[in-house]
């Protein structure tokens, strides 16, 4: 093995500066923790949760902590995000009686113990405690639950929305883009614009997608053996957990012939046509980025027997 700065210069991988991801094809990975700990510090700082109902006055102070992972991975132009966060809140809350006059003030803590893209779409948990133990506080401590949790809900789902979307990535991809652009001929006469047009014509319709050509679409066949059982491969493919696990994004299959599937956060759907427990799946695909109409038809596991 060369030391290092004495191997063969063809051998070596570096960074060119007329490098680019091209349609951010190559996977491209950002760490999103700072940016969620300011997301969510701008969504929840200073939130009212009661102003006098009840004689209650309740309010969210800031966020104290945001502590865990957050990444967004870029594949082929797909967002694939990632967070497991426990985010805690210090809030402190007023009960005055009919007079307006403080019967007491506390100060507590809210804690989010699980933020993660792997429940999305259900409720939110938070754990509410407060310094105060007594049944005014204690009443602070339940509207706090009640009221609270809501208002927390809204602004985490605004959150998971925003990853989803690709958190501080969106702008980057945005800036990524590579457009199609038709550049004028330098020194064109008049009598060569009329050639041009047409070109240009042709260029535009094709960037829109206006029309959908179908020419020049294959079968492609591949074959690949895995060593184990063909009722294990089939439950692996069938199991929307374990796609979630796999690929970091949420994923929805059924499991009934005529069913639909969703997986790589909606970016693949489709629907199962034929299904036999533990020897076939045969299912259509379509990537969400294709003109409407197009599909593509797809054998998995067909397998005959056992390994």
């Amino acid at each position: 093995m060369a030391k290092y700065g004495e191997g063969d210069k063809r051998w070596i991988v570096e960074d060119r500066p007329d490098g680019a991801n091209v349609h951010n094809w190559h996977w491209a990975e950002t760490d999103c923790l700072e940016w969620s700990r300011n997301l969510l510090s701008k969504l929840l700082n200073n939130l009212k949760v009661l102003d006098g109902e009840g004689n209650l006055f309740i309010k969210i102070n800031k966020v104290e902590k945001v502590e865990g992972e957050a990444y967004v991975n870029v594949r082929k132009g797909k967002i694939i995000p990632g967070y497991e966060l426990n985010v805690v809140l210090s809030w402190q809350g007023e009960a005055k009686d009919s007079e307006g006059n403080s019967l007491l003030k506390v100060d507590g803590s809210v804690e989010i113990p699980y933020i993660s893209d792997e429940n999305a779409d259900e409720d939110t948990e938070i754990r509410v405690t407060v310094k105060d133990d007594g049944p005014i506080g204690k009443t602070l401590k339940d509207a706090m639950f009640s009221k609270g949790k809501p208002v927390v809900e809204e602004k985490v789902r605004v959150y998971v929305q925003s990853m989803a979307k690709g958190g501080p990535a969106k702008e980057e991809l945005e800036s990524k883009k590579v457009e199609k652009r038709v550049q004028p001929l330098v020194g064109a006469s008049v009598k060569n614009a009329g050639s041009v047009a047409p070109v240009v014509e042709k260029e535009v319709k094709k960037e829109v997608k206006k029309e959908v050509k179908k020419e020049g679409f294959k079968s492609i066949s591949l074959t690949e053996k895995f060593s184990c059982r063909a009722k294990d491969l089939f439950e692996i493919l069938m199991d929307e957990n374990r796609w979630k696990g796999f690929t970091q994004s949420n994923a929805r299959i059924s499991k009934e012939v005529g069913g639909e599937f969703s997986i790589f956060d909606g970016s693949v759907t489709g629907r199962n046509l034929e299904l036999q427990e533990g020897k076939l799946i045969v299912q259509q695909w379509r990537f969400g980025n294709w003109p409407d109409g197009i599909v593509s038809k797809i054998w998995e596991c067909n397998c005959g027997g056992e390994y």
